[in-house]
C-alpha cells in the first residue's frame, strides 16, 4: 500500500515546491521593480523640485501607459500560445502536481 502512494506524495511535495519558488522568486522580481522605479521617480521628482530639471509629466505618463498597454498585450498572446501548443502537457502531468503548485503559489502570495 505504501509503494502506491509514494508516486503520488513525490508529485504533490514536487508540486508544493514549484508553486513555493515561482511565487517566491515572483514577489523578489516584483519589489526589486517597484523600488527601483520608485527611486528613479522619487529622483525625477527632486530634480524637477530643485529647478535643474524640467520633465514633461504627461509625456512620462502617455509613454508608461503605452508600456504597460504593451506588456498587457505581450501576455496575453503569450497565455494564448501556450494554452494552444501545450494542452497536453498539463494533462500528463496530472492533477496532483497542478493542484500542488497551485496551492502552495496562492498560500506564497496570500501569506506574503
Amino acid at each position: 500500500m505504501a509503494t502506491d502512494l509514494a508516486p503520488f506524495a513525490g508529485t504533490v511535495v514536487g508540486g508544493f515546491f514549484i508553486g513555493f519558488i515561482t511565487w517566491y522568486a515572483i514577489k523578489k522580481v516584483i519589489k526589486i521593480a517597484v523600488i527601483i522605479v520608485g527611486l528613479f521617480i522619487a529622483g525625477k521628482a527632486y530634480f524637477q523640485y530643485q529647478r535643474l530639471i524640467n520633465f514633461d509629466w504627461e509625456r512620462v505618463q502617455a509613454l508608461s501607459q503605452n508600456g504597460i498597454t504593451w506588456v498587457v498585450i505581450t501576455l496575453t498572446h503569450i497565455s494564448s500560445n501556450i494554452d494552444g501548443s501545450h494542452s497536453g502537457t498539463l494533462s500528463n502531468v496530472g492533477i496532483p502536481l497542478v493542484s500542488s503548485v497551485t496551492a502552495d503559489f496562492v498560500l506564497g502570495l496570500v501569506r506574503g
